[in-house]
């Protein structure tokens, strides 16, 4: 019988498998369980002309920034307790990004599932009658083959398939083999921009033993939750160790968002001096000297 293949990667190994213009979707949701080790590895590559498609957060304003988006894909673009996320606020404003598409959150998930199901399009009502047509030209229409009990055709949007050449997400838990686990409220979907990629990289707080995931909590301990297995080992391409790799995002139970640092993000993207100083600090090295500056940074506001 065949053993699982121990799949564990670097941070630097996964990056060494993308290339210029590839899609890459990147779960979670908004400010939440970002795979933001990894967005801050394709930071320090020469990676460009990418395709992204996120619910974004701050992973979608960083790499705006810095100039790597070619084609955007989103239903939004937020950090909650900041609205707007500061850095796509800008490239929105100075049209940084050649290509934009905005949909409609369920015309997101939509697309996400068509591309998970290996179909051209779904069909959906969301859209109809909104902007999302007038800013998207190149959605299309179609009408249903059955008629109503009216003897009406009903026209839907014809949503295409979200298909990613690579997904990137975070979760709490993973063993070796790619099988993932996460423990806080919500999957935020992560498990469809796995099947609707070629490739699927997983971040994730601890690498443990397999055993480990689907194993019932004792009681009062909740770090494990009860067959919340999301991925298994067929649906990814490598795992990495990423410990606080969510950050400055959340990756509950494990962390809540760092909300001192993103205020400090978020003043920052809006002073070029400051931004400046900013990069240096936080984004000039590996990610090793990120989270050393951030412990640092806490340290000076304690």
């Amino acid at each position: 019988m065949t053993r699982p293949r121990d799949k564990q990667l670097t941070i630097d190994q996964v990056v060494d498998q993308l290339c210029d213009g590839m899609t890459i979707g990147i779960g979670g949701w908004g400010p939440r369980r970002k795979p933001m080790a990894l967005v801050r590895a394709i930071l320090r590559s020469d990676l460009k002309d990418l395709t992204i498609v996120s619910w974004g957060g701050p992973d979608v304003g960083l790499l705006a920034e810095a100039g790597k988006i070619k084609r955007l894909v989103y239903a939004f673009v937020t950090m909650d307790t900041v609205p707007l996320e500061p850095n796509f606020q800008a490239a929105r404003q100075n049209r940084t990004i050649p290509e934009v598409c905005e949909w409609d959150e369920g015309m997101f998930y939509t697309g996400l599932k068509a591309a998970s199901q290996n179909l051209p399009f779904l069909p959906m009502r969301a859209g109809l009658g909104s902007d999302v047509l007038v800013n998207n030209p190149d959605l299309e229409l179609v009408t249903s083959p059955y008629a109503d009990e009216n003897g009406d055709h009903e026209e839907f949007v014809a949503v295409p398939a979200l298909k990613l050449d690579v997904a990137l997400v975070h979760l709490n838990r993973a063993d070796a083999h790619g099988n993932a686990t996460y423990l806080g409220p919500d999957p935020y979907f992560d498990d469809l921009f796995a099947m609707a990629a070629d490739k699927t990289f997983v971040s994730c707080e601890q690498v443990v033993d397999t055993a480990g995931l689907t194993a019932a909590p004792s009681a009062g301990d909740q770090s494990v939750p009860y067959q919340r297995v999301l991925l298994n080992r067929m649906m990814v391409t490598g795992v990495v160790e990423t410990p606080n790799g969510a950050h400055f995002t959340n990756c509950v139970p494990d962390y809540e968002r760092d909300e001192k640092f993103q205020k400090h993000y978020a003043t920052s993207a809006k002073d070029p001096e400051a931004w400046a100083a900013f990069k240096e600090r936080f984004l000039s090295g590996d990610e090793a000297a990120y989270q050393e500056a951030v412990r640092a940074f806490h340290a000076e506001q304690a």
